[in-house]
């Protein structure tokens, strides 16, 4: 499922709110910097850059602790190329969503011979859940807070949900709550609490779904098969839910890129 999504997601729909959480900084105007910083070999799908009116907050949320190159690096790396091009101080922030006691989520520096870079890192299950409860931008993370009681504190969580009165707000909440919650909890239980037929309304939702399913695909693909032409990338972001969800499936008996090639010929025509 697309954790990261939903979170980049988050921080670029309630921009202000998370510089209130994380920096203890007001500010009325946020801006998202797009800038992809994707040169190789540093890469990650789930980064958010926000420029207040005197510094960039770079947040990067993680499911996994382990990565190539690993997180330490990688802050390092970031940093050295938002203070060249913005040239503008950087506050970088981890935030680890799913408890571990891998010691990379309790590291917050990277260290050689020649250099010490710090961030700070974020660990959601030792986060006070009174926060978030009380913020309906920060509520989809409220069920991965510290508690001694989880089902209570999901409980509680929906029943904040329940008291958006806006429509859209409020299925979209639920939507990106019901995908976290699944960091943590059975998927039963969460269609027990969230109401399953608000969610499955949610535009945002689907297409959170789309997208997930899409980069996976594609990965496999690269994997399997080498880098994939842009044309085909193409091909596949085009398909609705559906088709992708029959793809992943098909590309298992794929033994060759000239099978994908026939297999959207065949599912794409019009």
């Amino acid at each position: 499922m697309s954790f990261d999504n939903v979170c980049k997601v988050l921080a670029e729909k309630y921009s202000a709110d998370f510089v209130r959480w994380l920096i203890a900084e007001e500010s009325t105007n946020v801006k998202v910097l797009k800038t992809e910083l994707s040169l190789d070999p540093i890469r990650a799908d789930s980064v958010t850059f926000l420029q207040t009116a005197n510094q960039i907050l770079h947040i990067e949320f993680q499911t996994l602790t382990q990565s190539n190159p690993a997180i330490t690096f990688r802050m390092l790396d970031y940093s050295v190329r938002l203070k060249r091009q913005y040239k503008c101080p950087v506050v970088q922030v981890v935030i680890f969503l799913q408890e571990t006691d891998d010691e990379i989520a309790f590291t917050e520096e990277y260290v050689d011979d020649t250099t010490i870079h710090r961030y700070r890192a974020v660990r959601m299950w030792e986060q006070d859940s009174s926060l978030f409860l009380s913020n309906s931008a920060l509520l989809p993370l409220a069920p991965l807070c510290r508690t001694d009681s989880p089902r209570d504190l999901l409980s509680q969580v929906a029943q904040e949900v329940a008291k958006i009165s806006d429509r859209e707000t409020r299925q979209n909440t639920a939507a990106y709550t019901e995908i976290l919650a699944g960091l943590r909890f059975e998927k039963g239980l969460i269609g027990q609490l969230l109401s399953e037929d608000i969610m499955q309304e949610s535009v945002i939702y689907q297409d959170i779904l789309q997208k997930g399913e899409e980069r996976t695909i594609i990965r496999q693909l690269n994997r399997r098969f080498g880098e994939i032409n842009s044309s085909l990338i193409d091909q596949i972001k085009l398909l609705p839910i559906e088709k992708l969800d029959t793809l992943a499936e098909a590309l298992l008996d794929f033994s060759a890129l000239s099978d994908l090639v026939t297999w959207l010929e065949r599912n794409t025509s019009s």
